[in-house]
């Protein structure tokens, strides 16, 4: 799929008129009825006037294929995160509710046997372990349950920074993504060390997957050449740097050749050395000014062909 298109059939295309002369002769075209200007996304001439003019250093800069691709998987990213933060938050919400009102406490301990047989009339059954957490979270005191709430609140605003951030590709974004996420790392395989869910293992892997990620194809904290390489990348990826490149091979092959370097090199192919005289055989008998027959030749006035004599 080219992503260029895709997204310029998406939001339109993106015109633009550099002042450098050479520049505005590749990227600019005309036909009898309009035209036609390159688009600086998908590199296809488009009818109509440019969208903006000025020097080719103050042109837009506008993503292409291979951005607009990790824009896409950075995007999915921010909608793991975006399901995380509705989590979190209601988890928290349940919590705030629960600490600040007693008689949900006391219903949920008066109805949680109620829902046990309602279960296993149903053919399900509570896990143990998950009762007895319940059973203890209903222990923890009023104070203890707001800080339990304040962290899962807390848990629910880092998953929406990181959310909009990756969703808007934005460097800063990339950056807090990657420290906050690795700095979670440890903890993760502490829990995976006491004991294995799935889980917990696609987390694990998630989260794995989005530093690797934002570390090798952003070139993060210095790799692969830092943020030099990187904006270096998107600039020799532009259509204005391809126009540049296309004026400079056309000039070159437009320029002429030294005069002096064609002397040097002798005569051309077609002449290697002077001409050499035709064969007899194929310029047929010389036939001198005198009339008179040239040595090894015959009389000006007898034919091959002709009858001799008797």
């Amino acid at each position: 799929m080219d992503w260029s298109l895709n997204r310029c059939a998406r939001v339109g295309h993106v015109t633009y008129a550099p002042d450098e002369p050479h520049l505005r002769e590749q990227m600019h075209s005309a036909t009898r009825s309009a035209e036609l200007w390159q688009c600086l996304r998908c590199g296809t001439y488009v009818p109509g006037s440019p969208d903006g003019s000025g020097p080719a250093a103050d042109a837009p800069r506008v993503k292409r294929s291979k951005q607009i691709r990790a824009d896409f998987f950075l995007k999915l990213f921010a909608i793991e995160r975006g399901i995380r933060v509705i989590i979190f938050g209601g988890v928290a919400f349940g919590i705030w509710r629960y600490a600040n009102s007693p008689s949900i406490a006391a219903a949920i301990k008066r109805d949680i046997p109620i829902i046990q047989t309602f279960s296993k009339q149903l053919g399900f059954s509570l896990s143990h372990s998950l009762l007895e957490k319940i059973r203890s979270i209903l222990h923890i005191s009023s104070s203890n349950l707001r800080l339990l709430a304040l962290g899962v609140t807390g848990l629910a605003v880092v998953s929406a920074i990181e959310a909009f951030a990756l969703w808007q590709a934005r460097r800063w974004g990339e950056y807090f993504a990657a420290t906050v996420t690795s700095l979670g790392l440890p903890l993760e395989v502490y829990e995976l060390t006491k004991a294995v869910t799935v889980t917990k293992l696609v987390l694990f892997a998630l989260n794995l997957l989005l530093v690797f990620y934002l570390v090798y194809s952003r070139r993060l904290f210095g790799a692969r050449g830092g943020k030099d390489a990187y904006e270096a990348r998107l600039r020799a990826a532009s259509v204005i740097d391809e126009a540049e490149h296309a004026a400079t091979a056309m000039l070159a092959a437009q320029a002429p050749r030294p005069t002096g370097a064609a002397g040097s090199q002798g005569p051309a192919a077609g002449s290697a050395g002077p001409a050499r005289p035709a064969s007899s055989a194929a310029r047929g008998p010389a036939i001198p000014a005198s009339g008179r027959p040239a040595p090894g030749g015959e009389p000006a006035t007898i034919r091959h062909d002709a009858p001799t004599p008797d």
